[in-house]
């Protein structure tokens, strides 16, 4: 009896083996990027070429359905109460959450990834889309008070804090120099498919 319970074991063991290494190595795999930030430095066809924030060159695949949105910049006393905005905010030495950035959504995109998530801009930064319910100003800029479905966060956002907001654009706006945020997904021979680009106009850097 144990001949036989020790043959069917040792198989089944080397198979776990087998699988949690699998997942151990999948694991270790860095992410690949589901945003590239960075400046278009050629088009060619449904291709473009853009040296990324961090310096590498990326190729990215235009898909058919893929949409262009324009980011232009805006002043702070454009955020309204009522406002839908999205804003990255990292932690402050006092615990206050400050803003790196502030984007208005316009009326038709009310409610686009409502919620607060950690985000990939810096270190320990969070994005937050939700409405202005309360603003105060002070002597060191304006705080806001965002609620959304879940909860709600109060954020400083400095004189100095970009703001923006979206505007349209389409694939001309697409050209070298400009900068731009791409949503990318890999493709399975490793290329880089792009369906989303927020591109900024007048030389301006989408800050988010």
């Amino acid at each position: 009896m144990s001949i036989h319970r020790s043959t069917f074991v040792r198989p089944l063991f080397a198979a776990v083996v087998v699988v949690v290494s699998s997942l151990y190595a999948i694991a270790q795999q860095p992410p690949s990027p589901s945003r590239v930030r960075g400046t278009i430095e050629g088009v060619d066809g449904d291709v473009l070429s853009v040296k990324s924030r961090s310096g590498e060159d990326v190729k990215l695949r235009m898909s058919g359905d893929m949409r262009v949105v324009g980011i232009v910049r805006i002043s702070l006393s454009d955020i309204k109460l009522g406002s839908f905005v999205g804003t990255t905010t990292v932690p402050g030495p006092d615990g206050r959450q400050n803003a790196v950035e502030v984007h208005v959504f316009p009326e038709a995109m009310r409610g686009t990834g409502e919620g607060s998530r950690p985000y990939d801009l810096r270190p320990n930064s969070t994005m937050t889309n939700a409405t202005v319910a309360e603003t105060v100003a002070g002597t060191d800029g304006q705080t806001l008070m965002i609620k959304y479905k879940d909860g709600e966060k109060k954020v400083v956002v400095a004189p100095d804090t970009p703001v923006v907001t979206y505007v349209p654009a389409d694939k001309s706006d697409l050209k070298p120099g400009a900068k731009i945020i791409a949503f990318v997904k890999q493709l399975p021979d490793g290329s880089f498919e792009t369906n989303r680009i927020s591109v900024g106009r007048d030389g301006l850097t989408p800050p988010m």
